[in-house]
């Protein structure tokens, strides 16, 4: 499949141009960046060449893979599933809820694959625990409840909690500390995207969300009623200091109790398996479960969690 990349920064660099260059499967046609010098930069590295205009790459490939901030990220996402390019996006895919449903809309008429890397379900052994704890919590049943009263988790899960706790702006060297839009929009919608991408397939969709800043940093606390019955918790930051910092989520309920590994491998080799999946998807027509509709629920539970946050 011909890919072009959307993007120049260091996602772009570390993870998803070095990822689709050495994609057996893939032939990388191209980089485009909103500044010129830097798509000419990255697009040497690669072995390929750059593009000044966007829709010239789109018109060049069979996909395109987004490494962009995410309110640049869906007009572009838009424009390239209605140039017939499969989509192989960054989350979350928009902080609007209008421009991810936008997307999700272009990508069902245009009739494209679209993935979306949400890291943890691309990740080894992340995403074997997410798939492990879909299938367990689905075998056991629930345990029964008194006459009237809300029914439980479907599938057994009853409780969750999925922490992200980074030192981007907590005195790591990262570079990622200068990205103006993380600045912008703190680690509830960076972090939040990952960490709703282990409650709501675990614990279904999210009927209500109760948001309470932190009191340091960009750190934010979310209370969540799912429409199952089930309840969770994230707490979320970019403002520990390095010693803090941990990525932790379990979900409890009637198959007992399950904790979220350790990632053992670079995203690079996680992005990889998301080209995978979006091939797999063209293929067979059969939609991955992080595909635009699913990147659009999560925009709509940050964005709900957002309005209740005093303005950063």
């Amino acid at each position: 499949m011909k890919f072009g990349l959307l993007g120049t920064g260091p996602w772009a660099e570390r993870t998803h141009g070095p990822a689709l260059a050495a994609h057996e499967d893939v032939e990388l046609v191209g980089v485009w960046g909103r500044r010129a010098e830097p798509a000419r930069a990255l697009a040497e590295r690669l072995a390929t060449r750059p593009f000044e205009d966007v829709d010239a790459l789109f018109g060049a490939c069979d996909a395109v893979a987004v490494a962009l901030p995410p309110d640049v990220q869906a007009p572009l996402a838009r424009r390239a599933a209605d140039a017939g390019c499969h989509l192989l996006l960054d989350k979350p895919v928009a902080t609007a809820p209008e421009e991810a449903r936008g997307v999700a809309e272009a990508v069902e008429r245009a009739g494209v694959g679209c993935v979306v890397f949400f890291t943890l379900h691309f990740s080894e052994p992340t995403g074997g625990w997410l798939r492990e704890q879909a299938a367990r919590g689905a075998a056991v049943p629930p345990p029964a409840t008194d006459a009237g009263a809300q029914p439980p988790a479907e599938g057994g899960w009853l409780v969750g909690r999925a922490d992200w706790l980074s030192p981007v702006f907590g005195g790591a060297d990262s570079p990622y500390t200068a990205s103006p839009w993380r600045r912008e929009k703190g680690a509830l919608w960076d972090v939040g995207p990952h960490a709703l991408s282990v409650l709501l397939p675990l614990l279904g969709p999210v009927a209500e969300v109760t948001a309470a800043p932190g009191g340091f940093g960009d750190t934010v606390h979310l209370a969540l009623r799912h429409a199952s019955g089930a309840s969770s918790t994230c707490t979320l930051s970019h403002s520990v200091p390095p010693a803090a910092a941990g990525v932790t989520a379990e979900v409890r309920g009637a198959a007992g109790v399950a904790e979220l590994p350790v990632r053992e491998e670079a995203p690079a080799a996680a992005f990889g398996r998301a080209v995978d999946a979006l091939l797999r998807e063209v293929r067979t027509g059969e939609a991955h479960l992080c595909g635009a509709r699913f990147a659009e629920t999560v925009t709509a539970v940050l964005d709900s969690a957002q309005q209740q946050l005093p303005t950063r």
